[in-house]
This record gives structure tokens, sequence and C-alpha cells, in this order.
């Protein structure tokens, strides 16, 4: 839900108030007079990715602005959020139009820093999960309007495939570097940490599911947020509980009854919830088609990170959490997880 129009000079002006209230320190933070840089990242991938560059680096911030298992479809910024965004140097987004109450965040909360769109040089797909369609900026000339896609641009789960993690964390630490030459070094030298855990996350994820035939790696999930997954790592999505990117979505008596029918005529074994989304539809195909479901703590992590006591505190661990549930599901045991990776 974005944040109503007549709510936004209300907030705006709450805002206003607490900033004047701390005056000094955002004059010095926008400044960089004490070589201090304040970072708000919006979900929690995003911020999860992004501390992992930061690392302990005197002299950052970061905040976060959605917290666990809350989604980002529905999210409405607080006085707090707009406060901590009007006094941020940096903003760190997803981007493909997930955010879809940003641009009134930024007009209320006064934020005039740099945005680092996590998004750039990343193939974006389409409205179909699974199927690679053509760029945001390519949409006019295929021929396709905004209103094809739920969200602007396409599917905006681009975190789901590894590879496209580790293109993002390359985005955020050099639009990092750019804004603070003071921190640049010790950006850069995180970044590279992260990235080789990055790229030994992927591996150990495609050495488990290869060992899988082809026409055996099924898919239903909660919504339409594994797209990028399930292309990355030659999966097939069978289909969705909820057929739609927005995890607020309801499924149609009509939709329930299509994907309890595929469930069926491909012979997928589970049906799998998501960690910040209602099991009560999951629930319900599953045990209209005779199979599995994951849910609880077995639920798959999709649009959020979960709580830091969870098994999805983090990107990583959200990561091998779901390949591991999944190959479970298929009636495989993942080889052992990297160190790095534990």
């Amino acid at each position: 839900m974005k944040t109503p129009k007549f709510l936004l000079p209300a907030l705006a002006a709450s805002a206003a108030l607490v900033l004047a209230g701390c005056s000094t320190t955002a004059t010095n933070a926008s400044t960089g007079s004490d070589g201090d840089l304040k970072v708000v990242a919006t979900t929690t991938q995003i911020a999860d990715l992004t501390r992992n560059i930061v690392g302990d680096t005197d002299g950052v911030s970061i905040t976060q602005l959605i917290q666990p298992n809350q989604s980002a479809h529905s999210y409405d910024p607080s006085v707090a959020d707009l406060t901590a965004l009007g006094e941020a140097d940096v903003l760190v987004i997803n981007g493909v139009g997930l955010e879809e109450w940003l641009d009134d965040a930024i007009e209320a909360s006064g934020f005039d820093g740099i945005t680092i769109d996590s998004d750039e040089g990343i193939t974006i797909l389409g409205g179909e999960a699974g199927h690679e369609d053509e760029a945001a900026h390519d949409d006019e000339a295929a021929g396709a309007s905004a209103e094809d896609h739920d969200h602007d641009g396409g599917n905006p789960h681009i975190w789901t495939d590894v590879s496209n993690a580790e293109t993002m964390v390359a985005t955020i630490a050099d639009g990092l570097v750019a804004a603070s030459s003071t921190h640049a070094a010790d950006f850069e030298a995180n970044e590279a940490v992260y990235a080789g855990r990055l790229a030994e996350l992927d591996a150990w994820i495609r050495e488990n599911i290869d060992t899988v035939p082809a026409a055996e790696r099924l898919l239903v999930s909660n919504h339409d947020a594994f797209g990028y997954f399930t292309a990355a790592y030659d999966i097939t999505y069978v289909g969705s509980v909820i057929p739609s990117f927005d995890d607020n979505a309801e499924p149609s008596a009509a939709e329930i009854d299509a994907l309890v029918a595929a469930v069926k005529a491909t012979g997928v074994k589970a049906v799998f919830s998501e960690a910040s989304i209602n099991p009560k539809a999951a629930d319900t195909i599953a045990a209209e088609a005779g199979v599995a479901v994951y849910s609880g703590e077995d639920a798959l992590y999709g649009d959020s990170l979960g709580p830091a006591d969870s098994d999805g505190a983090t990107y990583v661990a959200t990561q091998l959490h779901n390949v591991r549930l999944i190959l479970e599901s298929w009636g495989v045991t993942p080889s052992a997880v990297p160190a790095d990776l534990q």
C-alpha cells in the first residue's frame, strides 16, 4: 500500500520537526566534515548485501526500512523511516519497481542524496515467471506498456539468482565508493570477500541441483517470487498459489483449481509456502492435490529475509535454507555446505 497522498504533508511535517531536533548531526553527515556516511537501504535483502560491503567500517551507519517478514509490496514508511531517509547521504534500492512507495517517501522526507539502484546491468524477466522478456527500457520498442506487468519493468525479485546478487553487490559497492572516498578501500576489500562467498554459494547450488534430472526439477511456490531462481538453475516452475508478483494478491477459485490440476499432471511432490505469506491457500492446494506442503519453519524465504534468530537471517542463509528444502522435496540429500558459508 502506498502512503496516501493526503497524509504526506503531515508525515513530512512530523519528519521535519524530528530533523530539526538533530540538525547538527544531520549537517555533519551531509557535509562529510567528520567522514561519516549515513546509508538507508530499502528491503531486507538490499540491506544485507549493503551491510556485507560496509562491514564494520567506522563512521558508516545503515538504516534498514523494511523489516524481516514484512512485505515490500504493502510497506508504509513511518515518520521514523522518513526521518532516517531525510538525513541519509545514500539510498540503496532494489529497483524494477519493487519499491512502489519510494517516490512518495522521497518527496515526504526531502531526501536529496545519492540513490544506488541495484538492478543496473541485470536482464529483467517479464510477466511469466522463469521466461526472459525484454528489459524495462525496451518495453516500448517491443510494443508493451507498463500495464503489461505487475511492476514497471517486469519481475522485481532479481536477488533470487545468486549471480544477480553478485552483480547487485558490485553495483552497490561502486556507488558507495563514489559516495565516500574516505571509506572506499574498506568497501572494496569487503566487496571482494563477499563476492567470493556468493560465487561459492552459486557453485554449491548448481552442484546439488545438477544431480537431479532436469525433468524432475519441478517447483510450486506461494507467489511468483522465484522466476530468476528457476531460470538460473534450470528448474521448471509449474505455478504459484498466488499468480502475481505481489504477495498480497489473492488467488481465485479457478486459479486454485488450475494449479491443483497442474500439480497432479506434472507429478509435483510438494507445494511451498513462503515465510512472509499466510500459508492457508498453499495448504489447501497441497491437500487437494494430495502432495506435501512446506510451511512454518519449512517455508521458503521469498520477498523477505527472516529475523535474526531464524534460518533466513541473511541472504546467504536464505539461499541455503531454500535449496536444502527444495532438494529434500525432490528426494535429494545436499552435499556439505562449504565452511565459508556456514
